[in-house]
């Protein structure tokens, strides 16, 4: 790593300070190393090479380190370009500091026309001044304009020989593919939090600056794999910390960050259901000015994690994150399923969306809060329909509350348990069709009417011939569907040649033969008869008629003669 610090001078910010200078302070970008390396020892060197990538990976420090290769001069000794530049050329000072007459750099986001691009293509038919090789870095060049593109297009295919371009940009894809295709493309990768931590140790210990591990894992993952970004923060730190170095709190209490103990713990009381506990935390956070935004996207990193651990405990090995961290993730990982850990997530990237649009962040972070513990833990309908059928409950996810905690109460005292339910048994094929229509799957159920000759039937599996027009994927589908619907692995084989008819084309020649009955009737014949081209839609069976109450008689209602008091 180059110190570029010799000359008195003000101060530098360690990013500048500590930019490289060679191919070998490059961290994390070994294949774009491999293959310049190769390309210059065969002597097959582009002329023009497109950087892309995140902010601060190196795309600008890579394009003078690459101009100092095309330009390394060493009189006597090295006069080719070459990437081993064990000591400084004749070219290699000027360049570094930007000042070299035949290395010009370009802001594309100042320099956007063509009438620039024109200057660049007017200067680059002359030879070099004092360098073996004229050097373009254009950086951000994807905000150039469409005609300076077009202009630059036909010198960036067959530039002089003396001529070589270097682009550098973080949006690759609004770069032309008629651009892209004449360049050599190289895509700087994001550093890797652990790399980024070593890296950051090194330059503590050349600053002579004590800093606490933790400090700088944060340090890293705050920064995203970006060097510069983790340099600018280092930077901060320092500045922060004072004598007293880089400490966690000093460095939580400057970006605004919430103790990740207490995250630990609001992750564990949201999932246990301690949702008073659990607001009392974010409301102490608050007050000591944690921003709710980033509480509840330090929870979604911690579950993040805690999935990672759940999936392979190599992940507790990770120093970027803090021993506390580890040791909770382990914890968590092996009391809850990964089903809880996934809707813990849905549910905590939901309450991001909330929390950061809502006009009263705290409010929608409590009310996440509440969400996640209300339902985060609660089983996912396979597992619950697997252990309802087999007569248990629900495993555990995290401890529960024990009564008189002061936290909420268990849940199971909020709500009765369920009763447990008889296991669900298909004995006939028709089973799996009333399951189907119960579970309103629309394209299975006509499947199961339309398309299959069922050759053998048995708890567990089922053998068909498809019909011609049955879907390839069938028997996958309805494997998978019953081994959710049931909670048991149900196999499904396709057998040829079956002609056992479908459910549909029975149910057709069922009514086939009522209609047959029903037109053998003398009185249906003789009506279709009197109405020539009638046909027999569908046979119903007659609707159960309620008897109609008997008349009223004279006695029921007292009958009188109308002429019993007629006068003589």
């Amino acid at each position: 790593m180059a110190d570029n610090s010799a000359a008195p001078r003000g101060y530098r910010v360690l990013a500048r300070k500590y930019r490289p200078s060679t191919f070998d302070d490059l961290i994390g970008q070994e294949a774009m190393v491999r293959t310049l390396a190769n390309a210059f020892a065969a002597n097959r060197i582009h002329q023009a090479y497109l950087l892309t990538g995140v902010r601060g990976v190196g795309k600008t420090t890579t394009a003078r380190i690459l101009a100092r290769a095309f330009n390394y001069d060493l009189p006597g000794r090295i006069e080719r370009p070459s990437i081993d530049m064990p000591e400084l050329g004749v070219h290699c000072q000027a360049i570094m500091e930007s000042r070299h007459v035949d290395v010009i750099e370009m802001d594309a986001a100042s320099h956007t026309g063509i009438d620039d691009v024109r200057e660049i293509i007017e200067n680059a038919r002359y030879r070099p001044v004092s360098a073996r090789t004229k050097v373009y870095i254009i950086d951000e060049v994807h905000m150039l304009s469409k005609a300076a593109f077009n202009g630059l297009l036909k010198t960036l295919e067959e530039p002089p020989e003396h001529v070589k371009f270097l682009f550098a940009t973080t949006e690759i894809e609004k770069v032309p593919v008629t651009v892209r295709s004449r360049c050599l493309r190289f895509d700087l990768k994001r550093i890797e939090n652990d790399r980024l931590v070593a890296h950051l140790e090194k330059i503590c210990a050349l600053e002579d600056v004590t800093a606490e591990p933790d400090a700088l894992a944060l340090i890293a993952r705050v920064a995203e794999g970006s060097v510069r970004d983790s340099l600018s923060l280092l930077d901060q730190a320092i500045a922060h910390g004072g004598a007293g170095g880089v400490r966690i709190a000093d460095l939580r209490q400057m970006l605004g960050l919430s103790d990740r103990g207490d995250i630990v713990e609001l992750f564990k009381l949201a999932l246990r259901g301690e949702v008073a506990q659990a607001l009392e935390i974010t409301a102490r956070l608050y007050r000591a000015g944690a921003d709710p935004a980033e509480m509840i996207l330090e929870l979604s990193e911690f579950c993040h994690y805690v999935t990672r651990v759940k999936i392979s405990e190599v992940a507790l090995t990770d120093p970027a994150v803090a021993e506390v961290e580890r040791q909770a993730a382990g914890e968590i990982a092996r009391a809850l399923s990964m089903g809880s850990l996934s809707r813990a997530w849905t549910l905590i990237m939901n309450g991001y969306a909330d929390v950061k649009d809502s006009p009263r962040p705290l409010a929608s972070l409590d009310m996440a809060i509440v969400r996640i513990a209300y339902a985060a833990d609660l089983p996912g309908p396979e597992e619950a329909l697997r252990k309802l059928s087999e007569g248990g409950a629900p495993p555990a996810r995290l401890a529960p509350v024990a009564p008189g905690s002061g936290g909420s109460a268990p849940r199971a005292a909020l709500a009765p348990a369920p009763a447990p339910v008889q296991s669900l048994r298909l004995v006939r094929f028709e089973d799996v069709v009333a399951l189907a229509r119960t579970k309103r799957d629309v394209a299975l159920l006509r499947a199961l009417e339309h398309e299959m000759r069922i050759v053998r039937f048995e708890p567990g599996r089922i053998e068909f011939t498809p019909t011609p027009g049955a879907a390839p994927t069938l028997a996958a589908m309805l494997g998978k569907k019953l081994t959710d619907w049931t909670g048991e692995r149900w196999m499904i084989a396709i057998a040829q040649g079956a002609t056992t008819p479908t459910l549909r084309e029975t149910a057709q020649a069922k009514e086939e033969v009522k209609r047959d009955g029903a037109a053998a009737h003398p009185v249906v014949r003789k009506v279709l008869d009197l109405f020539p081209g009638a046909q027999i839609v569908a046979v119903r069976a007659p609707e159960v008629a309620v008897p109609e109450a008997p008349p009223p008689t004279d006695e029921d209602v007292g009958y009188v003669d109308p002429h019993e008091f007629d006068e003589d």
